[in-house]
């Protein structure tokens, strides 16, 4: 089960509302495995079409249907047998649910034990969305997604084993699901200088709101700013400059969509100086000012005033 917190506006307006993680009252755990048809009967009218920002993992298996659905401001179009990983933070929407069936797991952040965490890299920002596992992996994924059902329902339907016992099989059990999808170490980064990248990556997510330039970074890590640029071009396709930019766009649009924070204060959450070079930054690189983007985001025509259909393109 999920609770939704909307937050306090500045300038009015429907934000999209945080979700967090609640547990259902009989299985007092950080993770939970439902059907995609016991999701649609839980969930609120109108809640699952529109966009939201948990702040827990979600981790399907598609089994029957077609899943169409918009993470991070992209839109995916789920096949059977492909599995989706929607990591804490980031803002997802289930366009259609009707007709689509699978198993979902839901989880907290902090569930799985510290080394699982790493060897699975939960917390990577940039791990894939939607999952393409090659037949060995898809069936050894698919029975410890199995064994975890199984786990989670002799909890849910009042096993006489102790709280204790279940919380470290249901550990294990999600430690043993994502791992078996987690990507190998050699196939996340596919550069001659993998450390280079990685350590670039890290050090982007910890300070893109304090600094957009390169030379700061490299200053950081001890490289020379080409030796940034080349790593990082190797490794996404595109250069350092670019690499940060985007990250700075993501954010900028998750605060757009997800709050009522005012132009100005977004600049300063995001480092810019004031709201007329945060505003040019963002239209040089989206094509939509700040305004124009947080009301498409939440499906209002250019007045504020929101749109017949729920599900407009954000």
């Amino acid at each position: 089960m999920v609770v939704k917190k909307r937050q306090a506006g500045e300038s009015g307006g429907r934000p999209i509302p945080e979700v967090r993680f609640r547990a259902p009252s009989s299985v007092p755990a950080g993770v939970e495995v439902l059907t995609l048809a016991t999701l649609r009967g839980n969930a609120c009218a109108g809640s699952l079409s529109a966009p939201h920002r948990p702040d827990f993992h979600h981790l399907l298996v598609l089994d029957r249907g077609v899943l169409p659905l918009m993470v991070d401001f992209a839109s995916y179009r789920l096949l059977p047998g492909e599995w989706l990983w929607v990591r804490p933070g980031q803002v997802h929407r289930w366009d259609e649910l009707a007709g689509a069936e699978g198993l979902l797991v839901l989880f907290e952040a902090g569930f799985p034990d510290p080394a699982t965490s790493a060897a699975a890299r939960l917390d990577d920002p940039f791990g894939p969305t939607v999952l393409r596992p090659a037949e060995p992996v898809r069936i050894a994924a698919r029975r410890a997604l199995d064994h975890l059902d199984h786990e989670f329902r002799s909890l849910r339907d009042g096993s006489p084993l102790p709280l204790e016992t279940h919380l470290a099989v249901l550990r294990h059990l999600l430690a043993a699901l994502v791992l078996r999808l987690a990507p190998p170490a050699e196939e996340v980064v596919t550069c001659d200088s993998p450390d280079t990248y990685l350590r670039f990556r890290a050090a982007v997510e910890r300070g893109f709101a304090r600094t957009r330039r390169v030379e700061d970074y490299a200053r950081e890590l001890g490289y020379a700013p080409r030796t940034l640029s080349r790593a990082t071009l190797a490794a996404a396709g595109v250069g350092a400059k670019e690499f940060i930019d985007r990250r700075v766009v993501l954010e900028a649009r998750r605060l757009l969509a997800h709050s009522d924070h005012s132009a100005a204060r977004i600049a300063g959450l995001l480092g810019f100086g004031d709201a007329a070079n945060f505003g040019k930054f963002f239209q040089q690189r989206t094509g939509s000012s700040p305004l124009a983007f947080r009301h498409t985001s939440r499906g209002e025509d250019p007045a504020g005033q929101v749109r017949d259909s729920p599900r407009a393109a954000p």
